[in-house]
């Protein structure tokens, strides 16, 4: 894999909102919408992709959620690669995931949502 790729929700209104921030991290990486994507090209199931926001690395190695904002971020070559690499460490990498779970569980309720942020309605 010549390229990293972060991989994320189009129905979701505040995944939209928020990939349109992405730019300001300067990423040599793919970012593309899960329903665009060959999934199995990047060894990730829809269901994965449905769950959390999902990053594959150069190697191949995929994270999701907190981590994968984490590698987002330590990707990139502005300033932000220090937050990112501050937020994969161990004892702040828990607190990342579990500020991730619960952003995820209540995106319904946050700017920019629509009715497919909602994933407790299914």
């Amino acid at each position: 894999m010549a390229r990293a790729a972060l991989i994320w929700d189009e129905d979701c209104g505040f995944c939209a909102r928020t990939v349109r921030l992405v730019p300001r991290l300067r990423l040599d990486a793919d970012v593309v919408a899960w329903q665009q994507a060959d999934l199995p090209a990047l060894g990730l199931g829809e269901e994965a992709c449905r769950r959390a926001v999902q990053w594959v690395g150069t190697d191949s190695a995929s994270v999701e959620g907190g981590r994968a904002v984490a590698a987002a971020l330590s990707a990139s070559p502005t300033r932000w690669r220090v937050l990112g690499w501050a937020a994969s460490l161990p004892g702040v990498r828990a607190v990342v995931d579990a500020a991730y779970r619960v952003v995820a569980a209540n995106r319904h309720r946050l700017p920019g949502s629509t009715p497919a942020c909602d994933v407790t309605a299914s």
